[in-house]
């Protein structure tokens, strides 16, 4: 035994012995400048990189044997050394061995490290990168990697050298710095500080990873000239990585991305957290891979609001590198206020034109709190609108627009089905949609609808659909809109009126835009509208036709009355007319207002009074008789109709007329509407007729009673109309002359004394006593 043991140590120290002097001879009489060009050509061979080994190679010993080389620099093969700057280049570079293991008989790679590196990427104008060529020269070499079983610590077959342990306790990059530039884009990315630390590096197993590094981007390919970066962040990225060489499969599990980034023109910092299960980059399928990542979003901006926007998405990753597509699974996005988005979103052409597609569902969510946090909540009429919100859709679409086919979307009690496109930059606008219900008074603000402070900073295109100050369209935004849109509803409310089974078509382009249509069933009868808006002129240009046909009067003037009052009127009412104007401010509208309508009542009737009781009372009590007749308690419409001009904003009208049974109503008059003062003036006839009202002595029978009404609109109604004494007694003066005379005076009042009170009922109040009076000097 002792024997034995004493042989083992004496074998050992010889093994120790010779592996000393094996190592001594090595650094001591084999000059590793010689190797220079060996090492250059091998490179040169395998990947096509010309290699300048400018610093001295140097070996290293106990307690590992290595070999390092400083100053090196690497050429693409299309690469001039001259002129081009260096594809890569590194200040250190250091490979070393386990002596221990050596002793073994194994050779165990203890360390590698890599300092000062530097590495220059770039793509052209048609989207080539300078690194394919690489890729495809390493593609196409015949000799593979090692495989996992020859990367054991087995035992090599007897006579074929040395067992090989690929379990490397330390890899390192410091002091990294990455340069690219795009020349397709336009823009330069700089990669400053990297660091890589990896730690008991095995392609069997994951071992522990770890980088970090700073990076700048630039709005310029040669980012180097910038002083001020468009983004600076701080990016640290770990996790376990599993190397599958043989397959040239590499794996990180568990990772964690942290990137704190500050944009350019904003103070805070926005902070990203990518999260993942397991992340799979399959280098030669080139494809990518990540399970269950989590993205936690913290944004700060100041049209974001004083709190800090907080976003949480979910979902899976699956890339085709190679073709730039990815597919977005089990996808959820949740937030603040109720947030919550899922679906699935495909992505293709992400090198060239990027798309996408999939499909998208919001929850009901209230859209109050967002549209408080952008600064865009508008005054509405009804302070619970947009609480309830949601939406289903298909979309695709790319950089330039976005297309919603299919849609559902729910807005607080209505609901619309259809398509809608819209470009991102704002200018195009296409949609086609259903709904049932709208009462779009609900969503009208109580003040002007003028852009709230910041609005449109958060989303391209919409603050440009904000009218200034004081104007009632965004004319700016809408002479380069490019709209195609119809919408359909089975009722709206707007203005407080209702309109059922509406459909509604706008189209235009190059700063004309027209209503094509506008039907709807409106109060028993039917109203339609064609429209055009010409903003290539200054001011803009208005045109609007309409044509209204038998609508319900009595039901229309109830709901643009207040309360509970009925109407004073019935009849199916008739408006065909045309109107034009310019300007962008209601004043200036007002003042250019010019066309003509024609208005006619069928069937129409004064509702509550008698008119032809009235007059035939009155003219009756003057020839000194009474009315034994039965009359109806309203006043019955044979016709009723008025031709209106508009000019330079007054209303006018000289052919007033209302038609009753044996009566004639005529009148005419104006209404001024920039100032809104108004002058009507109108006189009722008994005529002959053969359902005359009332027989009168046939010089009555053209006696007018006149009634004037003026002042202005926002004056008090009750002081509007009156009757018109001097005209009444100009009237009465030439009918009855001298016939009357002196004898008709006291008896004529105390006849008309009961008519009189009536009429002053029906006139208002003063009415009575002016035809009184009208009637003594008359007499006199």
């Amino acid at each position: 035994m002792k024997r034995l043991l004493s042989t083992l140590l004496a074998a050992i120290g010889i093994l120790a012995v010779l592996a000393v002097g094996a190592v001594i001879y090595v650094t001591t009489f084999l000059d590793p400048e010689d190797l220079k060009p060996e090492l250059e050509e091998v490179v040169k061979e395998r990947t096509g990189l010309t290699l300048d080994l400018k610093g001295p190679l140097s070996w290293s010993f106990y307690p590992r044997l290595g070999v390092g080389v400083e100053q090196a620099e690497a050429w693409l093969p299309e690469q001039s050394i001259e002129q081009d700057m260096a594809f890569m280049a590194f200040r250190r570079a250091e490979v070393s061995l386990a002596f221990t293991s050596l002793l073994r008989g194994e050779m165990a790679i203890d360390g590698m490290a890599l300092d000062g590196l530097r590495l220059n990427l770039s793509r052209d104008e048609r989207g080539r990168g300078n690194w394919e060529t690489l890729l495809e020269r390493l593609a196409d070499d015949d000799e593979e990697l090692p495989t996992p079983a020859s990367a054991s610590t087995a035992p090599t077959p007897s006579g074929s050298g040395p067992s090989v342990a690929f379990n490397i306790a330390r890899v390192e990059v410091k002091d990294g710095e990455v340069n690219y530039t795009d020349q397709a884009i336009g823009r330069s990315l700089h990669l400053k500080g990297l660091s890589v630390t990896g730690r008991n590096v095995n392609p069997r197993r994951p071992f522990p990873f770890t980088t970090s590094f700073q990076l700048f981007g630039h709005d310029t390919p040669t980012g180097a000239g910038d002083t001020v970066p468009k983004l600076a962040s701080d990016v640290t990225l770990q996790g376990r990585l599993a190397l599958a060489l043989a397959e040239r499969r590499y794996s990180l599990e568990d990772l964690s991305l942290v990137t704190r980034n500050q944009l350019a023109g904003v103070k805070s910092p926005q902070q990203l957290e990518l999260s993942g299960q397991r992340l799979v980059i399959d280098a030669r399928e080139r494809q990518l891979r990540l399970e269950r990542g989590t993205l936690n979003a913290t944004l700060e901006h100041a049209v974001l609001g004083e709190a800090p926007l907080s976003l949480v998405m979910e979902f899976a990753l699956e890339s085709d590198i190679a073709d730039g597509s990815a597919q977005l699974h089990d996808l959820t996005l949740s937030g603040n206020d109720g947030l919550r988005l899922s679906g699935n979103l495909n992505l293709a052409a992400l090198y060239d034109e990027p798309r996408y597609d999939g499909q998208l569902r919001l929850a009901p969510t209230s859209l109050r709190p967002w549209l408080e946090r952008f600064g865009s909540l508008p005054t509405t009429a009804d302070l619970e609108a947009f609480s309830d919100v949601a939406l289903t859709t298909p979309l695709e679409g790319d950089l330039q627009q976005v297309a919603l086919s299919g849609m559902t979307l729910v807005l607080d009690d209505s609901t619309f089905t259809g398509r809608l496109t819209a470009g991102l930059d704002g200018q195009s606008l296409e949609a086609e949609l259903q709904g049932d219900s709208l009462n779009l008074d609900a969503y009208l603000p109580a003040a002007s609808g003028t852009a709230p402070d910041g609005a449109g900073l958060w989303s391209p295109g919409i603050g440009r659909a904000y009218a200034q100050e004081g104007e009632m369209l965004p004319v700016d935004w809408l002479r380069e809109l490019s709209l195609d849109a119809s919408l359909t509803l089975s009722q709206l409310r707007l203005g407080g009126l209702d309109f059922q089974d509406a459909s509604l078509a706008l189209e235009g382009e190059d700063g004309r835009l027209r209503l094509s249509s506008l039907e709807s069933a409106f109060y028993e009868g039917s109203l339609a509208a064609t429209g055009e808006l010409d903003l290539t002129r200054d001011p803009i240009a208005w045109r609007l036709a309409h044509r209204l046909e038998r609508v319900r009067v009595d039901t229309l003037l109830e709901a643009l009355g207040e309360g509970d009052e009925r109407a004073p009127l019935r009849g199916r009412a008739f408006v065909d007319g045309s109107l034009t104007t310019h300007g962008n401010a209601w004043p200036v509208m007002k003042r250019g207002l010019n066309g003509r309508l024609a208005i006619r009542l069928d069937d129409g009737a004064i509702l509550d009074v008698n008119v032809s009781k009235e007059l035939c009372s009155a003219v009756a009590t003057l020839q000194g008789e009474t009315t034994q007749r039965e009359w109806a308690s309203d006043t019955r419409f044979e016709r009723a109709e008025a031709t209106l001009e508009v000019r330079d904003g007054v209303v006018e009208s000289d052919d007033i007329i209302v038609t009753l049974p044996g009566i004639d109503v005529g009148g005419e008059g104006w209404l001024d509407l920039t100032s809104e003062r108004f002058d009507l003036r109108a006189a009722a006839r008994v005529v002959d007729t053969a359902d005359m009202a009332c027989k009168v002595n046939r010089r009555l029978e053209r006696l007018p009673l006149p009634v004037r009404c003026e002042g202005s609109l926002d004056g008090d109604s009750a002081e509007w109309c009156r009757f018109d004494s001097t005209g009444f007694q100009a009237a009465i003066g030439e009918a009855l002359g001298d016939e009357l005379g002196e004898r008709a005076g006291d008896a004529v009042e105390q006849q008309l004394e009961g008519a009189l009170d009536k009429l002053e009922e029906r006139l208002g109040e003063g009415a009575g006593k002016e035809l009184r009076d009208s009637l003594r000097g008359l007499f006199k």
